[in-house]
């Protein structure tokens, strides 16, 4: 075991409720749900004592000792006497026994004991995590850490009492330490640093804690804080205990500083041994360059090998997948590899399955029994008598099987033998889910480094190596398909004087590039075009329609706008695309085209749509249902507010949600797809109602999540709506890049200048509340760049607008950001009036998620005048809200500025540990300026709990990203290194 105290369970029968003891924490009973008193601090110690003892007898002079060590009170006897009969009388005479002169607590089955249940766990997890199971391991763990509610035996007086705490807080720490091993041997080191930095601040001698905060970091990417750490290790060990760290965290810096590959990322399991090869004999040729698929070929070979097992049936393995994905390439490599296992040989036949006309399975046994040896005129007539003749043929035998380009299931069972130790091997564009016992296998593209081997294979090394990222950008444009890859490859080949840069060039251009991928008899178009041709009518116009869309899926919802259908019959199209192979299940309800299939449905669009208008149409659709839904989210998280008056109105409806978090799970699923449909929708026509899209779902780009695709498509729609001269689009479409650049915390400079061009724009057109949201964006931007007068004018303004569109939330937004103005010129008890007054609108009108900003103003201004205590509720209600929103930049946010209150609260641990999260979640969101605060923040705490060497490596980091801004805040840190450095 761990070494952890032992406490048995004994039977006793009772009928009352199950008794319940805590020792992790204050030491409590409880029957059922029901507290049991448990006396005075020594009367608990009484109780522990015999709690810890595992069962046995107490005697009374080992109690004495417990309680009170080598200096009892003259009548000790009496008193644990008297603690025992009222500790009976609490529990009950069946569990605390009176033997020999002593005390003896037993629990029954049924009876809980925390510190039991914890060894249980940890039990547990040492034996998931033997077997290789670290998730379940590290869960364990976790549940059992939880049972811990404060400090063992908390205010349990007495020596015994002592002890044992010193031995449960030894033994918590050292599986908290095996859990957050655990986490960076999964990868978990960014959401670790937090954790440890405030561990290592409690257990600042701990020399493993340490060292897992090291690994944590450098894995992070933080090298040089990582050995900030040792640093400021080996500087406490030497002043505290004069000694030097221990050899196993000496090694670790060194091989930090060796930047040893081995410590960038978790150890990897070792891979299994691979199937001994096997080789099949009368078979189609293998090819010789044959690459990749290793796992698939592991995977078959060893359900062929299967066959081999006395009394099993016959193994069948089923490929399916789009056509050119190389099924019968990776079928007849597989076959050729089971060689030995089926010495009495091995039958093949093209079913033609994907043609206009599938060879017919009697005709097929025909061929296979004529290979078995019988002669012509012992071959039956009808499809039953050969199958029976097969099947007894190959009884006894051991012989594979190979049913390559299957049109269905009932075209291969008369084919299949009958009897264990032989095997058949299929191939097909369908799904083989209605073959009884088959293994199915859902054969997808090659994996980018697959692609490049096959093609480097084809045209030589040298060729490739010297230009491999035009090799690259080759298998990319051949969506990675190894039959596109082979075509493009072969034509390089043919053509010695081509470079790879100019196959790439020709590749790029996406509407000639079915026709480039075309060499002797192979084409990919002539391959997609067996199966486009065997589609219903109805199905070879999902096909087409589909493929218009631009985002790399599309949902079920969506793609019943696109048709024009409902959804159930949407969805039993799509899904027999799927079993055909032309269409990909992505998730549950989600689908997508291989991008050359994406391709040649447009093609057929283009060829085959016939209605005027059809193509338009289905993406106007597929626009207004994204409109529709969106702003209905919109609506959800802002009731009462007035953009859903000032939207274009959609033709087409969208989705409802009954709360809000379903609708935040819609958004955040579709944010790619949607922001696709935006960018495919900037054209005349359609450009008003693609910005009111973009406009309606401004928490992709307020999340930090989306904000890059956001503002480039933002972007576009200001082109295009400045090319056409539509200034009403052209100031939304400038009002959201405004928006999205000052929340990215480092175009400052350009917001000012987009938020400015927006209101002219907006007012010029008669559109008053884009106006007001660019005034308000301005007199953010001026806050952040301290232009204080500036922006109490643009927020002033923008309270009396929004005031006269009755647009509560935007008055109660302008009215929070105004008490940011005055908290940063001194005026605090404005500051807090003005918060106060735009958090109780929100309030008022049911804004969970704006009532968490008015609540983050709030806390700010709050802080500033020393209410320390409110501000920091206010926080801590703003972070729930924007953690269930999955805001993570105001989540981020919210935890600096706690951090900012923890210093000023005189909590540096706790500061640091909240700022260490708020940069593992504003990483790659909200900037460099706001990540140089956070550090800023962060190394004032690391020099509050003595890690001097991390909190200089902070503050350097922070002044490069100020210097590079040319922000103020760099006069600042300067001035917190300048002390350092002079020392």
């Amino acid at each position: 075991m761990d070494g952890g105290p032992r406490v048995p369970e004994q039977g006793r029968a009772r009928e009352t409720a199950a008794l319940r003891f805590g020792v992790l924490g204050p030491v409590r009973a409880w029957r059922g749900d029901e507290p049991l008193p448990t006396g005075s601090p020594q009367q608990r110690a009484q109780l522990a004592a015999l709690l810890l003892r595992e069962g046995r007898t107490a005697t009374a002079s080992e109690l004495i000792d417990a309680l009170w060590g080598e200096e009892p009170p003259s009548r000790a006897l009496a008193t644990v006497r008297t603690y025992a009969s009222r500790l009976r009388k609490a529990l009950g005479a069946e569990v605390l026994h009176s033997e020999s002169g002593g005390y003896a607590l037993r629990l029954s089955e049924g009876d809980e004991l925390d510190l039991l249940r914890a060894q249980e766990l940890v039990a547990d997890a040492e034996k998931a995590r033997s077997s290789g199971d670290l998730g379940r391991a590290r869960a364990l763990l976790d549940e059992a850490l939880a049972l811990w509610d404060g400090e063992s035996l908390a205010h349990v007086p007495g020596p015994y009492a002592e002890t044992q705490r010193t031995r449960l807080e030894e033994w918590r720490l050292q599986h908290l330490e095996s859990r957050l091993d655990m986490d960076l041997e999964q990868g978990r080191h960014g959401e670790a640093v937090s954790e440890l930095t405030a561990l290592t601040a409690t257990h600042p001698l701990r020399e493993r804690l340490r060292e897992l905060l090291m690994l944590a970091l450098y894995r992070s990417g933080r090298q040089a804080e990582a050995l900030a750490v040792y640093a400021d290790t080996r500087r406490l060990l030497t002043e505290e205990l004069g000694v030097e760290p221990r050899p196993g965290l000496r090694e670790l810096q060194q091989r930090i500083l060796r930047a040893d590959p081995a410590l960038a990322e978790p150890p990897a399991a070792e891979p299994e041994p691979a199937a001994a090869p096997v080789r099949p004999a009368q078979l189609p040729a293998t090819v010789p360059d044959f690459t990749g698929r290793s796992a698939f070929v592991t995977e078959l070979g060893e359900v062929l090998a299967s066959a081999d097992a006395s009394g099993r049936v016959m193994a069948v393995s089923a490929l399916a997948g789009i056509g050119g994905v190389g099924k019968t390439t990776l079928a007849v490599h597989v076959a050729h590899q089971a060689r030995g296992a089926f010495p009495d040989g091995q039958l093949y036949v093209d079913l033609q399955g994907a043609g206009p006309r599938a060879a017919e399975p009697e005709t097929v046994l025909g061929s296979f029994l004529r290979a078995l040896g019988t002669a012509d005129s012992a071959i039956p007539d009808s499809l039953d008598e050969r199958a029976a003749l097969y099947r007894s043929l190959l009884d006894g035998r051991r012989v594979l099987v190979l049913l390559d380009n299957a049109r269905d299931a009932a075209q291969i069972r008369p084919l299949l033998p009958g009897t264990e130790g032989c095997a058949a091997l299929i191939t097909s564009r369908i799904r083989m889910v209605d073959l009884a016992g088959a293994h199915l296998v859902d054969l997808d593209v090659m994996s980018p480094e697959e692609a490049l081997e096959l093609f480097t294979r084809i045209i030589g090394v040298e060729r490739a190596a010297g230009e491999r990222e035009a090799a690259l950008d080759v298998v990319a444009a051949c969506g990675f398909l190894p039959l596109a890859i082979r075509i493009a490859a072969s034509r390089l080949a043919a053509r010695r004087t081509w470079t790879v840069s100019v196959l790439a060039a020709k590749l790029a251009d996406e509407r000639r590039r079915l026709d480039e991928l075309r060499a002797g008899d192979l084409a990919v178009k002539a391959t997609f075009e067996l199966g486009y041709g065997a589609l219903e009518p109805a199905q070879a116009r999902a096909f087409r329609l589909l493929g218009l869309a631009d985002g790399p899926d599309i949902s079920l919802a969506a793609a019943a706008a696109v048709l024009d259908l409902p959804v159930d019959g949407t969805e039993d199209l799509l899904e027999s695309l799927v079993d055909m192979s032309l269409l990909e299940s992505a998730a549950p309800g989600r689908y997508r085209y291989h991008d050359l299939v994406r391709l040649y449905a447009r093609a057929c669009a283009e060829r085959d749509e016939r209605e005027p208008g059809e193509r338009a149409a289905a993406l106007s659709r597929l626009l207004d249902f994204y409109l529709a839904t969106v702003a209905g989210v919109y609506a959800i998280e802002r009731p009462g507010d007035r953009l859903m008056d000032h939207l274009e109105r959609a033709s087409y409806p969208g989705l409802s949600f009954s709360d809000r978090h379903a609708a935040q799970d819609w958004l955040y699923a579709e944010a790619v797809c949607l922001l696709a449909c935006v960018r495919q929708s900037a054209r005349p026509g359609t450009l008003r109602r693609a910005v009111d899209v973009l406009w309606a779902a401004v928490d992709l780009a307020e999340s930090g999540a989306n904000s890059r695709e956001y503002k480039a498509v933002a972007a576009l729609l200001r082109d295009v709506a400045r090319e056409i001269q539509d200034a009403r689009t052209q100031a939304r479409a400038l009002t959201a890049l405004a928006f999205v650049h000052h929340i990215s915390g480092s175009r400052f400079d350009v917001a000012v200048e987009e938020a400015r061009r927006a209101t002219e724009l907006a007012e010029a057109a008669g559109d008053p509340l884009t106006a007001c949201w660019s005034s308000n964006i301005s007199g953010v931007v001026a806050l952040y760049q301290n232009r204080h007068d500036e922006g109490e004018a643009h927020f002033t303004r923008a309270i009396e607008n929004f005031r006269a569109l009755g647009d509560r939330p935007g008055e109660a937004s302008a009215l929070c950001n105004l008490s940011r103005i005055h908290l940063a010129t001194g005026r605090t008890a404005g500051a807090v009036t003005l918060a106060r007054r735009g958090t109780a609108m929100y309030d008022d009108m049911g804004h969970a998620l704006k009532g968490a900003n008015g609540r983050y103003a709030l806390g700010l201004a709050l802080t500033a005048s020393g209410k320390l205590p409110e501000a920091t509720d206010c926080l801590q209600q703003a972070l729930l809200v924007f953690r269930d929103s999955r805001q993570r930049l105001w989540e981020g946010m919210t935890l600096f500025r706690l951090a900012e209150l923890d210093l000023t609260a005189r909590r540096p641990a706790q500061a640091a540990s909240n700022a260490e999260m708020a940069l593992t979640l504003l990483r790659g969101i909200g900037g460099d300026w706001r990540r140089g605060n956070v550090l800023t923040v962060l190394g004032r705490a690391l020099h509050g709990i003595g890690q001097h060497g991390r909190a200089q490596v902070c503050w350097r980091e922070a002044l490069d990203l100020f210097e590079a801004l040319g922000a103020p805040e760099a006069d600042e840190v300067r001035g917190l290194l300048k002390p350092v450095s002079v020392a």
